[in-house]
């Protein structure tokens, strides 16, 4: 595992997810050089590497799923949504496993989203839990509506491109939620390049 921090930004250390959270670097190609070094240190399997944060980290993991496809074989972001700034631009070189956690009480990225000023001079747009959702839905072309939420509170489309998987877990009540890593490291394990 790698724990890397994104560069100090108006609120303090954060990732470069677009119009947010900190300004002109390439964090992207950060994510892919990092992965790429750490194979030179360390046995990895290049088919099996994830993208997994939280808050701004969790954006991070968005972005590369948006736009490093073809490096991180899934995603688990967690207390971070698309934006509607740039989510036009979220077209990644394959279909990719997105597994959400999202607490409906989240103080910092609204669960229902819209705008904030969650970084002072970055306004970002939040989609917000659901929408997020279903745009991710939409990106991976599934075919057939979300599942019922399970007793984890966790939704799932089927039938998407490349049998990947699109799955939103709420807790009720949460916070600036984690996730949980019993839920998403078996979906994550499912997929890789």
């Amino acid at each position: 595992m790698a724990f890397p921090e994104g560069l100090s930004g108006p609120a303090g250390p954060g990732w470069n997810v677009g119009p947010c959270c900190v300004g002109d670097v390439d964090d992207v190609g950060f994510a892919r050089a990092l992965v790429a070094q750490v194979a030179t240190v360390a046995c990895v399997d290049l088919d099996r590497v994830y993208a997994v944060g939280v808050l701004t980290g969790g954006g991070m993991a968005q972005a590369v799923a948006c736009h490093a496809a073809d490096v991180f074989a899934a995603a688990a972001p967690a207390a971070f949504d698309l934006l509607a700034e740039n989510v036009g631009d979220c077209v990644p070189q394959r279909s990719i496993t997105v597994i959400s956690f999202r607490g409906t009480a989240d103080s910092r990225v609204p669960y229902e989203g819209g705008a904030s000023s969650l970084v002072a001079g970055m306004p970002i747009t939040f989609l917000g839990a659901q929408a997020t959702f279903e745009a991710w839905a939409r990106i991976d072309g599934c075919t057939s509506g979300p599942s019922a939420a399970d007793g984890n509170g966790c939704a799932s489309y089927s039938g998407c491109q490349g049998a990947v998987e699109v799955t939103l877990c709420t807790k009720q009540g949460g916070k600036e939620d984690p996730g949980d890593p019993a839920i998403a490291w078996p979906v994550l394990k499912r997929h890789t390049l």
